[in-house]
């Protein structure tokens, strides 16, 4: 047999080339934009001589292909019924679940001894609201989540004086709510969102679990030290191996608010609100980065609102909470409390930037100060113009 000519292949090549070409533009002139074969239009083989040719119609406007977007399609409608795959997903079983098992070197008494420690730091460097109706109502929306979540620990929990939105628990139950978080609500749903997330950090145990973590890190790390030579190449290998400790925690971070929010979505339908309020309150936050970008630098600085959560949060929803016949979204009181607060703060910065109260200025400020004063105060000008006595006058 002989072999095939360079020219007879190419030529062949060529040839099924042009052939897959003509086909792929015939299968898409005879396709829709879906994907699914349209039948030729159908020809007319005959005519009546006296009909008057039909005027040209416009085709129907082509419905636009959205794309959905997160939370475009609020509220996420439950199921009537739903099959947990494990106790996890099982909303009925919280409080009689495992979620903060897992390799933990904190007893539950040396965790609460932890966040107590920690607390007492927060509170040295930060101001509390202690108006007695505003907490007692943030403490009772709190403990409604705390009864109905899975959480060992007993909480305390109080609103710190702050503009920035965010709420944030330390382990052992200590838990801080910003003003900011309660007057950039709108509904008592969307701070009781907010701060079921914050409890699920507190029954799954993450903050002890993240130490625990860095403390087998740490401890791995100390034969590494023992059999790395000395010098500059075993000083290199043991920074390299640190490197990766930052990067290992980011992960474990994500990982953390996932379930944070898996948890927390429960925690806040079983206390009877509605769960599309966390999502509502995140697109809210989302809105505010996109017309001020770097407000999410500051609200939920460690756990920002991706599209990606909230997408994940409204799966949730449809997949293992069941529809309910109501759920709690606001009230009367929550109102009244946030008008309460915005009072309070106004009041607070009215007397804090009230006249006689001392200031701090740069060195340029008090510069420029002290040449107003000169300039406007005669007396302290020595170089204004005098009159002096001629003493050649007899």
């Amino acid at each position: 047999m002989q072999p095939t000519s360079p020219k007879f292949l190419g030529a062949a090549l060529s040839a099924m080339f042009a052939a897959l070409l003509f086909s792929g533009v015939a299968l898409a002139q005879t396709q829709d934009p879906a994907g699914q074969a349209t039948p030729p239009a159908p020809q007319t083989t005959t005519q009546d001589p006296n009909a008057q040719p039909a005027p040209p119609q416009s085709a129907p406007p082509k419905a636009q292909d959205k794309k959905s977007q997160p939370g475009q399609d609020a509220p996420i409608t439950s199921p009537d019924k739903v099959n947990p795959k494990n106790s996890k997903e099982d909303v009925e079983a919280i409080g009689n679940r495992g979620v903060g098992k897992g390799v933990n070197f904190y007893s539950l008494e040396k965790e609460i001894a932890l966040g107590k420690g920690l607390a007492q730091e927060v509170e040295r460097s930060s101001k509390l609201i202690d108006d007695p109706i505003i907490t007692e109502y943030v403490n009772r929306v709190g403990q409604n989540l705390v009864r109905n979540s899975d959480a060992k620990v007993p909480f305390t929990i109080k609103v710190i004086d702050s503009d920035e939105v965010n709420a944030f628990a330390l382990p052992g139950g200590f838990f801080y709510v910003n003003s900011g978080l309660i007057l950039r609500a709108q509904e008592e749903s969307e701070l009781a969102g907010v701060m079921a997330h914050e409890i699920a950090h507190v029954a799954a145990r993450h903050g002890t679990k993240q130490a625990t973590k860095g403390d087998i890190v740490q401890l791995a790390s100390i034969p590494a030290m023992i059999f790395i030579p000395y010098g500059w190449a075993g000083y290199a290998a043991y920074q390299g191996a640190n490197f990766l400790i930052p990067m290992t925690f980011l992960k474990f971070s994500r990982d953390i608010e996932r379930e944070a929010d898996f948890l927390g979505l429960q925690y806040m339908y079983k206390a009877g609100y509605d769960p599309n309020s966390y999502v509502t309150f995140f697109e809210r936050i989302q809105a505010d980065e996109k017309r001020r970008p770097g407000t999410i630098g500051k609200a939920f600085s460690t756990h920002p609102p991706t599209p990606e959560r909230i997408e994940n949060t409204q799966k949730e929803i449809a997949r293992i909470l069941p529809a309910r016949p109501e759920y709690i979204v606001t009230s009367s009181e929550f109102d009244s409390v946030k008008s309460r607060l915005r009072n309070v703060m106004f009041a607070r910065k009215a007397i804090d930037n009230g006249p006689g109260k001392p200031t701090l200025r740069t060195r340029t400020e008090q510069t420029d100060k002290q040449k107003t004063q000169t300039q406007t105060d005669p007396s302290s000008d020595d170089d204004r113009p005098t009159l002096k006595r001629r003493t050649d006058n007899p």
